[in-house]
């Protein structure tokens, strides 16, 4: 792989950070890693993170942790999305990016403020459900690969993960996960 691996390794370890923060809190049933960074994508402008819900999760704390790495990847110019799905499997938006959620023009979601702590901008990007049954690689509760993934993300994601055995089998024939972000992403998807 050639290109930026300090960005590549910067964004990774960030993810990591999160995946393993997240991970506490309440109503988070699954984490999973989509987008660039599950690709051999030398130089990713951004982290993807699809995380699951049951209803009345924590979302304040999700959110925080979902600024603190967007804060994180903008010191390098870098970004970050939280995606949200629920136990049914629908994408249900994206943490909210404000630390006081209320409604406000600046907010992109078109139901800001009904919903505290998610941005419902479905006109800038959605998830295909398969995206969301089966992402290319879950994290938490249980590590779960379905894509051919580059030996950084298996080193720094995989190798983190403080859970049971790998599970799943590569699957070449899947898509990859960029083509199945509907709309936009930093990666220009």
């Amino acid at each position: 792989m050639s290109g930026d691996i300090t960005r590549r390794r910067f964004l990774l370890e960030a993810l990591a950070q999160f995946i393993s923060a997240a991970a506490k809190v309440q109503g988070v049933v699954r984490i999973a890693v989509v987008g660039s960074l599950t690709t051999e994508k030398a130089s990713p402008k951004d982290a993807d993170v699809l995380v699951t819900l049951l209803d009345g999760a924590d979302l304040e704390s999700l959110s925080k942790l979902g600024r603190k790495l967007k804060g994180a990847a903008q010191t390098r110019n870098l970004g970050a999305d939280i995606f949200l799905a629920d136990q049914a499997g629908r994408y249900i938006g994206r943490t909210c990016s404000f630390k006081e959620c209320h409604p406000r023009s600046a907010c992109a979601g078109k139901s800001c403020g009904a919903r505290n702590w998610i941005c419902d901008d479905f006109d800038v990007v959605r998830l295909a459900r398969e995206l969301i049954a089966e992402p290319p690689l879950e994290l938490w509760p249980q590590v779960v690969v379905r894509a051919t993934l580059p030996a950084d993300a298996r080193e720094i994601l995989i190798g983190k993960a403080q859970h049971a055995p790998v599970r799943g089998a590569t699957n070449p024939s899947l898509r990859s996960s960029t083509q199945l972000l509907g709309g936009r992403d930093g990666d220009g998807v």
